[in-house]
């Protein structure tokens, strides 16, 4: 049941110096014409092959604009999720009815996770919370969003707020993206249960109108916490100030010029988008993100991101926010290790996107880690293997 390497081997790009913009596609290279010691990698696709660090399904690696690692592994899912049913839903087998087995926040069943219907899309969990802010930046870009100091229920104009606490009405965006709008949420501090707020805001008909009816516990910008629904937000102020669902705007502004063109976007039952953890891309997709913030919002001669906008994104906005030490931007970790910098988008599962600006280098790890407790973290291992093979 474990991983059987199904190694997409990187051919070396014939005479070519200089990478193109990967919008059609990667430029492809070795580890060492890029500078990069290959054997960090050699060893920790080793223990991936082995189990030794649960289900892992890709591990992708860019360096100076060409693709280097790409590595696919197929695990039967199943199998892995036969007879399993949890409070995150449940697997092959293990479902009363079809709709339950089909439901988009089932978790377990392998229709829909990690895989999206058996496509190459897989889930990115919480580092849609990074590729949404993005979106919400390209809307700032075109005018369409004035400002980051905006107040955040300006946007909100069309639901109840009569029960939204008056500290409320001070919240801006820059609060929203940084997790300080001070709206009471359990989400990182409770069981995976009904007593976790984000559990119920995928069980509730409406997670805007959800959102918004929390109580608070702080001021804006007094208290940093991991608020899923103020992340989902992100969906109802793109489409109240763009008049495009937000899977809609980014195809025109973010997704089309990155040459993004297969995905798909969960929505909610009020037929939002949603920006908590819905979106599915493919590896090599997910790495151009990252890629348009090495190059601070530009992509191929066009400006995505504002040059402060894509700066302040990825910066450190709140310092060192949780027990690791991590610090965030505008819904983006910065866990910066060993004294290197580095960008962060975090999933539940372990999804992740890391951005290494020193050494112009990105790393991409879809996983699907929910049913057993790996031997070993691949976060830890990958963030050291993409460290020590750029220092040599």
């Amino acid at each position: 049941m474990y991983a059987v390497a199904a190694l997409s081997l990187v051919k070396l790009s014939s005479a070519q110096d200089v990478a193109v913009w990967p919008t059609e596609g990667w430029s492809m290279s070795s580890p060492e014409k890029q500078g990069l010691k290959s054997s960090s990698f050699a060893e920790l696709t080793r223990g991936i092959v082995t189990g030794r660090y649960g289900h892992i399904d890709h591990m992708l690696v860019v360096k100076n604009g060409f693709l280097v690692i790409n590595e696919s592994f197929s695990i039967n899912y199943v199998e892995i999720s036969r007879g399993k049913r949890t409070p995150l839903g449940c697997g092959t087998d293990a479902c009363e009815t079809e709709a339950e087995a089909s439901d988009p926040f089932n978790y377990i069943h392998p229709s829909t996770h990690p895989y999206y219907k058996g496509r190459d899309v897989h889930s990115l969990q919480s580092v849609t919370k990074s590729v949404s802010a993005t979106v919400v930046g390209a809307a700032l870009h075109q005018g369409l969003i004035e400002s980051l100091d905006l107040s955040l229920l300006s946007f909100f104009g069309d639901y109840d707020l009569s029960k939204v606490d008056a500290r409320l009405h001070s919240a801006t965006l820059k609060d929203l993206l940084t997790m300080r709008s001070g709206i009471e949420w359990h989400e990182q501090d409770r069981p995976l249960d009904e007593t976790n707020t984000t559990v119920q805001l995928e069980k509730s008909a409406d997670w805007i109108q959800f959102t918004l009816d929390q109580p608070m516990d702080a001021a804006p910008g007094e208290k940093w916490v991991y608020n899923s629904g103020g992340s989902h937000l992100m969906s109802g102020i793109v489409k109240k100030a763009t008049g495009d669902f937000i899977d809609q705007f980014a195809e025109k502004s973010v997704f089309g010029p990155l040459g993004i063109r297969d995905y798909h976007w969960k929505k909610t039952p009020k037929g939002y988008p949603d920006t908590e953890g819905g979106l599915y891309l493919k590896a090599e997709d997910l790495a151009k993100i990252g890629y348009l913030y090495l190059n601070k919002g530009v992509w191929e001669g066009t400006r995505i991101l504002d040059a402060i906008f894509a700066e302040q994104a990825v910066a450190v906005q709140v310092e060192r926010v949780n027990g690791q030490g991590r610090s965030y931007g505008y819904q983006w970790w910065r866990v910066d290790q060993d004294g290197v910098e580095i960008w962060a988008g975090l999933g539940f599962g372990e999804q992740y996107l890391f951005v290494l600006p020193e050494y112009e280098m990105i790393g991409v790890i879809n996983s699907w880690n929910l049913f057993d407790r790996p031997q070993a973290s691949i976060y830890r291992a990958f963030v050291q293997a993409l460290i020590e093979s750029a220092k040599g």
